[in-house]
């Protein structure tokens, strides 16, 4: 099979960049979808892209290929069966090796999400602070809970009684009756920039899904997350 260059946009390579904070390496399949999860298979992703890979193409360390990547402006690629070839407009290229593909971890099967028994949309300018409060006061959990007749997202440290909390209002309980703690690890969160529809499942696990790319991710929710319908 014959390569041909073609070139990735800049929004493959931020969900790359985003990828690589989720697992150092990757495995892509045939086609225009991209996977990942994390290594302790807590966290998944899923995206849509523009460009059709032709072939598989296994990286080991995501991080130095990007970048590599970036020691070009505006690079075409040239994807061959064992490595690609990366062009500059100067004539300068790098020849860049994959890995074995069975070193990757990868998916080995897509999530069916379970029948969601809370959703609400989560602004960017939320996740924002409260990944920032998280980080200033120490917090290293995110509780999504009911407050009243609101639901609210909390970054707290759940093992102790007397922890500070940041909060953000989500908006109004979709069900008064139900009671639940659905807890995070704020390491977990990981997504890219934007908004999201997120689902939680009592059933261990959420998605999020982006609001203007195609783009979802699977979290899984802390052992002891509790949920009360």
């Amino acid at each position: 099979m014959v390569a041909e260059k073609i070139k990735l946009s800049e929004k493959t390579l931020a969900i790359l960049k985003n990828f690589s904070g989720i697992n150092s390496n990757i495995l892509i399949k045939p086609g225009s979808t991209l996977k990942t999860v994390s290594s302790m298979k807590n966290i998944m992703s899923e995206a849509q892209i523009e460009e059709e890979f032709d072939r598989e193409v296994a990286i080991w360390d995501l991080n130095q290929f990007l970048g590599t990547v970036s020691l070009f402006d505006s690079p075409e690629f040239e994807f061959e069966d064992n490595h690609v070839n990366i062009y500059g407009k100067n004539g300068s290229s790098v020849r860049y090796y994959y890995s074995a593909s069975n070193l990757i971890t990868s998916p080995t099967k897509d999530i069916v999400m379970p029948e969601a028994v809370v959703t609400f949309d989560l602004k960017q300018r939320d996740l924002i602070e409260l990944q920032k409060a998280a980080s200033v006061l120490g917090l290293p959990d995110i509780c999504v809970r009911p407050n009243g007749d609101m639901l609210e997202m909390v970054a707290i440290d759940k093992k102790v009684n007397s922890s500070n909390t940041y909060s953000v209002n989500l908006g109004e309980l979709p069900t008064a009756d139900e009671d639940f703690k659905f807890y995070f690890r704020v390491e977990n969160l990981k997504m890219l920039s934007g908004d999201y529809e997120v689902s939680i499942a009592k059933s261990v696990v959420s998605q999020f899904e982006h609001k203007t790319a195609d783009i979802k991710y699977w979290i899984a929710l802390e052992a002891d997350s509790v949920y009360n319908g």
